[in-house]
């Protein structure tokens, strides 16, 4: 609480900062690790939601730096503390109701797409080496593919109830991008609801330790993902995904060419 005290006159700036450009604020927080810190932002539709990020992301970094400080978006900045995430609610309407009331059958089909397919679009939603880091047991990003009711261990999290009912997807990180991780995510659920899938069963406990299925730990486990999916390629197209394949393995060379920190600090002495 203190430390969000300490870093309050730079986050007002940046919560007027993004009223004044349009977004609508809800609340900002301090979170776990140091000068972390959390936005919600108000619900809206998804292209509106991604163009508020973006917009949220380049004006915080502004007035960052008129501050003298810096901001960044990575998903493990510190391998000693926590990652920041980026966590995505979503619900389809028709009209002006929720399609999603009374835990319909289209809000179990679209959460058993979403939970099916997580794994095949894994490099939408973690689209660089170091978003995989912060898939650490225990340390708010999840590991597996569990879902829950209000369950945060879980890479899906329903939460609300009636018109409020939501899936929140715990998988993205701050590195996202937020077109590419909402398209995935809605061809996820509409793939569920047109192949009429079910949901796995309900993880009430720990999903750190259950026995689910686990998201991709590595860079290289979501290209053979991708590559062996077939859902992606009817959703997003072949030139989609043979771009964005494309684009993770040249991350993933480039990657294996350099001579980290981490190789000089431990190796240097014992050459």
């Amino acid at each position: 609480m203190l430390a969000t005290s300490y870093d309050e006159p730079l986050i007002r700036e940046i919560r007027n900062g993004m009223k004044g450009a349009g977004l609508v604020v809800e609340n900002s927080k301090g979170e776990a690790g140091p000068g972390q810190h959390e936005i919600n932002f108000r619900f809206a539709d998804a292209l509106r939601t991604a163009d508020d990020h973006v917009v949220y992301k380049n004006g915080a970094k502004e007035i960052a730096h008129l501050r003298g400080c810096s901001i960044t978006f990575m998903a493990k900045p510190y391998h000693t503390e926590v990652g920041s995430s980026c966590h995505i609610h979503s619900s389809l309407w028709r009209g002006e109701e929720s399609a999603f009331a009374g835990e319909s059958d289209v809000f179990r089909h679209y959460l058993a797409g979403q939970v099916a397919c997580a794994r095949e679009l894994a490099i939408f939603f973690a689209p660089t080496i170091n978003s995989y880091k912060r898939f650490v047991a225990s340390s708010w990003a999840p590991t597996t593919l569990a879902w829950g009711r209000d369950n945060r261990t879980c890479g899906f999290r329903v939460v609300g109830h009636d018109s409020a009912l939501r899936v929140e997807t715990r998988i993205p990180g701050a590195d996202v991008n937020p077109y590419l991780a909402f398209a995935a995510l809605i061809a996820a659920g509409l793939h569920g609801i047109e192949q009429e899938l079910e949901p796995p069963p309900e993880v009430e406990g720990n999903a750190y330790e259950s026995d689910v299925e686990r998201f991709p730990s590595t860079m290289s486990d979501a290209v053979a993902a991708l590559e062996s999916g077939r859902m992606a390629r009817s959703a997003l197209g072949d030139q989609v995904v043979d771009h964005y394949l494309n684009y993770a393995r040249t991350e993933q060379r480039l990657f294996d060419q350099v001579v980290t920190c981490y190789e000089r600090e431990r190796l240097f002495e014992r050459g």
